[in-house]
């Protein structure tokens, strides 16, 4: 079903320490604070709603499947940004010393699928991808 306006999604997550949630998304990625209480936050995630929540006892699982030559951590969650913004943000995080799963790069170079993409893990070990399209409108294309 192709909708004009793609409606926000909602991802709930675990988390080890909330104020170290509070400090990855808001501090270092810039995401506005929505509601919260003692064991929750939730973050405006580039106009969809992640909530942390507090997992004390949680483990990240720790997974991958090859993707043209990298090894993409299972599970993940992200977000897909405009090129100029993916940019700024790979350029912020490499400032900052983020440590990549896979660093800043371009995948899929010359197909349909084309994309800047990285790789980075929260303070509780989920793992983040954020990507860019090349050419915005294959977002679901086909290789």
């Amino acid at each position: 079903m192709a909708m004009a306006e793609l409606p926000p999604f909602h991802l709930a997550f675990p988390v080890h320490d909330v104020e170290a949630a509070r400090a990855f998304y808001g501090g270092l990625l810039g995401c506005p604070e929505g509601r919260s209480a003692a064991e929750w936050v939730d973050f405006d995630f580039y106009g969809h709603q992640i909530v942390a929540h507090l997992s004390p006892d949680a483990t990240p699982r720790a997974h991958s499947n090859a993707v043209d030559g990298h090894d993409v951590p299972v599970p993940h969650f992200g977000a897909v940004l405009k090129m100029d913004h993916w940019k700024a943000l790979a350029a912020w995080l490499e400032a900052a010393g983020t440590e990549f799963v896979i660093a800043p790069t371009i995948r899929f170079e010359g197909l349909p699928g084309e994309q800047a993409t990285m790789f980075f893990l929260d303070p509780s070990g989920n793992a983040l991808e954020i990507k860019a399209m090349a050419n915005p409108d294959n977002l679901f294309a086909r290789q």
